[in-house]
């Protein structure tokens, strides 16, 4: 039974990890997500719905159009997998509760604004603030405790964004300041706290490697969204476990 429930949730965030992809892009892009269909950019073919099943597609035509042979980008399918693997992963860790509707929906939009950064390096307006409406209402049904530390967290996690950014001179993005300041209502202070700090680390590492292989160069910008996303969704499940650790550590 467990491993159909699980197969399902898996199936449902594929479905979803697609749709995601087509948000990321095309807000990014200012069109919109409705209209037109799913076409090949190449050759505007509108693809058929067996063209546009979630993975297997990409796998069947060998990461082509089938109709002009362009390949098709593989973040695609990365994202699509990604996005069923955690919403796996987060019934996994929280199970049949009320709280695995923050964690997907947290999930939800951090894959669409990764998208979106690594697209155009933009955390576009229109994803933040659906979101932001969104959690807000899901706080009111499952507040945090105490309640007002979502709240809090999304003042301290804006306020310290955009200072960080006034002192660096525009070193911060306005969507990465925003962005954190709808995290805060996902993760209160500790998480969001934690969040800045690990982004701030990954992203350290990650830019001092890409700048040692010669994939960017010292002074070019490249995106802060998905460190941003994958140290969220660390505070998000590990927190407390991280917070333990580094005091046993310190003792």
């Amino acid at each position: 039974m467990m491993l159909l429930i699980y197969i399902y949730i898996f199936i449902l965030g594929l479905v979803l990890g697609s749709f995601y992809n087509v948000v990321g892009l095309r807000v990014a892009d200012k069109q919109s997500i409705i209209t037109p269909r799913s076409h090949c950019p190449t050759c505007s073919k509108t693809l058929k719905w067996y063209e546009l099943l979630p993975v297997l597609s990409f796998i069947i035509q060998k990461g082509q159009c089938r109709h002009c042979g362009n390949k098709v980008s593989p973040i695609y399918p990365f994202f699509e997998l990604l996005t069923g693997l955690l919403f796996v992963f987060s019934f996994y860790k929280i199970g049949f509760q009320l709280e695995l509707f923050i964690a997907w929906l947290l999930v939800s939009l951090l894959v669409m604004i990764t998208v979106s950064d690594l697209y155009k390096q933009i955390i576009p307006d229109y994803i933040l603030l659906f979101f932001l409406v969104s959690i807000i209402l899901m706080r009111i049904w499952i507040p945090t405790d105490p309640w007002y530390d979502a709240y809090l967290a999304a003042i301290i996690g804006f306020v310290l964004l955009l200072v960080i950014a006034i002192v660096s001179k525009g070193g911060m993005g306005g969507g990465d300041i925003k962005l954190f300041g709808v995290l805060g209502l996902f993760l209160g202070v500790q998480g969001t706290l934690m969040t800045l700090f690990l982004s701030s680390l990954i992203g350290a590492v990650v830019g001092v490697i890409l700048m040692m292989f010669g994939k960017v160069k010292r002074g070019v910008p490249i995106p802060f969204g998905p460190f941003i996303a994958v140290s969220a969704l660390i505070a998000y499940f590990y927190s407390k476990e991280l917070i333990d650790w580094y005091l046993r550590l310190m003792m």
